[in-house]
């Protein structure tokens, strides 16, 4: 049984449907982010969790326990807020303090372990400072660990860094996820950062419009999407109209070309698809046998330190490709033709 459980969770304001039949297993330990825009349910499900909003329908357990009903304060939750959400006239120490206050732990167990949760997050040396003479990134450090000093049964994170700068959002990204492993603690992290979501969890929950339109690995995620919004959303992506011809060996039409990708597509032939397929996937220049070949004309080149984004455009429509930086070999032209080569590996058809 998972140790954190959402069956049919649903959540309406007034006429506004937010959450629709939502549903997530979490196993113990397990670091899962619900990814997705604005306005797609993911914070709502993350404060239905915590107990900061009431399900329409729908049951919440946390080890076996129905939650639904509970309180937040008894649910066993540590929360980080975006803002941080630190009381200005306390102490570091004092912050991180306050919830075994609130539950009445004694003062020598409270003292033991702030001091373990400022190791834990680099700042031991800074118990007597106050939030203002803090960094942001340091502010959110001090949250994690008021939220970890309680020993909480679920972790959850609300965009905890979308307040940083891009190099602080790196580091610290990387020390929630290394806290996180060390303690074993069940977390939920919200994000629309698509980079943080890949690069952090076991498992990642793309929304939409209140639902989960796919849940898997980052891997998954990111190789085979379940759907085009996933696809679209997750990383950059090529796409060619095409029809559908044989399912059961997944053979499409993409204008002239065949393109048989021998594995079985589930939907009726002659259905209109999208043949998706990431810039890393294609090549410059003639490939392997049996791929389909492309010519064009390059109209951008960007470079992106390890990265050259290539753009190219084929007539009908435009192509992105990224290669490798290599010094001795500088990157095509603009203006120049062009042979893309679009492995069958590295294709995925989308249906819906």
């Amino acid at each position: 049984m998972a140790f954190l459980e959402l069956a049919h969770l649903d959540k309406s304001f007034g006429a506004n449907h937010v959450v629709k039949d939502f549903n997530l297993s979490i196993d113990k330990g397990e670091f899962v982010s619900l990814l997705g825009p604005s306005g797609c349910g993911k914070t709502t499900v993350l404060r239905m969790v915590g107990g900061f909003e009431d399900p329409t329908a729908g049951t919440i357990s946390i080890d076996g326990q129905d939650v639904t009903r509970l309180k937040s304060n008894q649910r066993k939750i540590g929360m980080v807020f975006q803002s941080y959400a630190l009381f200005p006239n306390l102490t570091v120490a004092q912050n991180v303090a306050f919830g075994l206050k609130v539950a009445g732990i004694d003062k020598k167990e409270t003292a033991d372990r702030v001091k373990e949760m400022l190791t834990l997050i680099g700042l031991g040396d800074l118990g007597a400072r106050y939030p203002f003479q803090l960094s942001g990134g340091q502010q959110q450090r001090v949250a994690l660990a008021r939220a970890l000093a309680v020993r909480p049964k679920v972790l959850l994170l609300d965009e905890p860094l979308s307040a940083l700068d891009a190099k602080i959002r790196a580091s610290l990204r990387r020390e929630i996820r290394a806290i996180q492993q060390r303690l074993g603690i069940t977390t939920i992290f919200v994000t629309h950062d698509q980079e943080e979501a890949l690069s952090m969890s076991d498992r990642v929950v793309v929304m939409t419009q209140g639902r989960a339109d796919q849940i898997g690995t980052p891997f998954e995620i990111y190789n085979t999407p379940a759907t085009r919004f996933v696809a679209g959303f997750v990383g950059t992506l090529n796409t060619f109209d095409a029809t559908l011809t044989d399912p059961a060996t997944g053979t499409v039409r993409m204008g002239d070309t065949q393109v048989v990708l021998n594995r079985q597509v589930k939907a009726a032939a002659g259905t209109p698809v999208a043949l998706a397929m990431r810039p890393e996937s294609a090549t410059l220049g003639a490939g392997q046998p049996g791929d389909v070949t492309l010519t064009g004309r390059i109209t951008e080149v960007q470079f992106l330190g390890a990265i050259i984004r290539i753009t190219a455009d084929l007539g009908r429509q435009s192509l992105t490709l990224d290669t490798f930086n290599r010094s001795e070999t500088p990157p095509p032209a603009v203006g120049s033709e062009v042979t893309i080569s679009l492995p069958h590996s590295g294709m995925v058809v989308l249906a819906g």
